[in-house]
């Protein structure tokens, strides 16, 4: 499966300083701090790992919803459609939400 690489081209510009590691998952991209996942790109959508204690806020917010490849929601993930991130604020938002979420938690290897 495909995915949109002028959104993961943006994401990693946004991210330059954070040195994030890239990974191929989830049929797309994914970016992750110090081992652990912040964001990510799957078909054109925009994927943050907000966790459990802003999940339901960050579904609020417009062009989000759960994140879903099972049938099942990952609770603590969150897709934002393309509408939610078209603006370079809109996008940087989301994503310091997931870096943030991935520096409270140990560092993998």
């Amino acid at each position: 499966m495909a995915y949109d690489i002028h959104l993961a081209e943006r994401v990693s510009k946004i991210l330059t300083t954070e040195h994030p590691t890239e990974k191929k998952m989830f049929g797309g991209v994914g970016y992750l701090i110090k081992g652990n996942m912040a964001c990510g790109v799957h078909t054109d959508n925009l994927i943050v790992r907000v966790g459990k204690d802003l999940y339901i806020k960050s579904l609020s917010r417009p062009f989000a919803k759960p994140f879903d490849l099972t049938g099942k929601a990952m609770s603590g993930w969150v897709e934002v459609t393309p509408a939610g991130t078209r603006d370079d604020k809109d996008l940087t938002e989301w994503i310091r939400m997931g870096v943030e979420f991935a520096r409270t938690l140990p560092p993998k290897e």
